[in-house]
């Protein structure tokens, strides 16, 4: 499969200038630095996703935040001087949000050509500002369509949004993905583009009730739950259908896994079979595949994360798929702090 060139294997920026507690300055100026970026470089990786939020680079009248951008300016010439690569991942737009946290109709956005017409706006901005850097840049149009009902819709805007920013910036790398949550399944029912940097993207945290054991975000998961990996398949599948009615993204997609009988335990086979409708469509169609998000939430098992990422990146580097680690510090998901101090070493050369 054609891999996505430069940006192989990464980790996501979460919570700095996306999924903030609040729109503070000192937090956007000290949560990540240049030491963070030097710190990333030397653990062997070759770029940055960066979440932003809308928010961070306009007004509520869309008008330009012009000290917005410079966050993203600067994560740049750190970058080059350490030798990264960055993804801007634009996690908010005016009018969508994918958190299930927030209560926001899901599908408006996709239905209003008002909203439709600010998307592409910030766009034009950013691919006109960055359209020079495109050694160095590549742009994720929308994180995690949530809705599947309207996937038609979604693809016109990102087709849409994709010449918008082809009249700028001819050469950056644009990356975008499908509805469920950016799910894997999502990814045959994305359009064909005839660009050659142009790549899908999707994300997995699966088995979801391993990767999100005890998360407070999800209405039925207990806090109290735990599972190591791997288990055995009949331990997963017999957890599986006190869970299995979660609408929440990766655990739907796992529980639809479980009906397959070619599952036959919980080791790389497991992804090799979810990766599937990616893997066969982006071979068809030679269009590269790119994990925008993986991950497994802190409070899990140290082995059992070991054991999982061992796993899952066997599957990434034979089907030569890039990727980005969910997350670099905090979000319940952070393998930067002093939580990590004895086991990061381990952790990131499995990234």
């Amino acid at each position: 499969m054609r891999q996505l060139e430069g940006f192989v294997k990464g980790i996501n920026l979460g919570g700095w200038i996306s999924q903030y507690e609040k729109f503070d300055k000192h937090h956007f100026d000290t949560f990540i630095t240049r030491k963070d970026i030097e710190k990333i470089a030397s653990w062997g990786l070759d770029h940055v996703r960066v979440p932003v939020d809308y928010e961070v680079l306009e007004m509520e009248d869309g008008s330009i935040r012009e000290n917005g951008y410079e966050y993203l300016d600067n994560c740049l010439v750190w970058c080059r001087k350490y030798g990264l690569k960055m993804i801007i991942d634009l996690h908010r737009a005016y009018g969508y949000t994918f958190d299930p946290m927030n209560s926001d109709d899901k599908e408006k956005f996709f239905l209003d050509s008002d909203l439709q017409e600010r998307f592409y706006k910030i766009w034009d901005v950013i691919s006109k500002r960055y359209a020079e850097d495109s050694d160095d840049v590549a742009f994720e149009l929308l994180n995690e369509i949530v809705s599947r009902n309207i996937y038609k819709e979604w693809n016109e805007i990102a087709l849409n949004c994709i010449s918008v920013i082809r009249k700028n910036a001819p050469n950056n790398w644009i990356i975008f993905g499908g509805t469920d949550y950016n799910s894997v399944n999502a990814i045959p029912n994305l359009p064909n583009v005839d660009d050659m940097k142009v790549a899908y993207t999707f994300h997995c945290y699966d088995p979801f009730m391993f990767t999100h054991q005890g998360c407070h975000w999800v209405d039925t998961m207990p806090r109290d739950f735990r599972i190591n990996y791997p288990a055995s398949l009949d331990a997963y599948r017999l957890k599986d259908t006190t869970l299995s009615e979660n609408e929440v993204g990766g655990l739907k997609v796992f529980a639809q896994a479980f009906d397959n009988e070619r599952i036959t335990a919980i080791d790389p086979s497991l992804f090799e079979i979810i990766f599937e409708p990616a893997i066969k469509t982006c071979e068809e169609r030679n269009i590269p595949v790119y994990v925008g998000e993986y991950g497994v939430i802190d409070i899990a098992d140290y082995q059992s994360k070991i054991n999982w990422l061992k796993d899952i990146n066997s599957v990434f580097e034979k089907y030569n798929m890039a990727r980005s680690y969910w997350s670099y510090r905090k979000m319940n998901f952070g393998i930067e702090g002093e939580d990590h101090i004895e086991v990061i070493d381990n952790l990131v050369k499995l990234l």
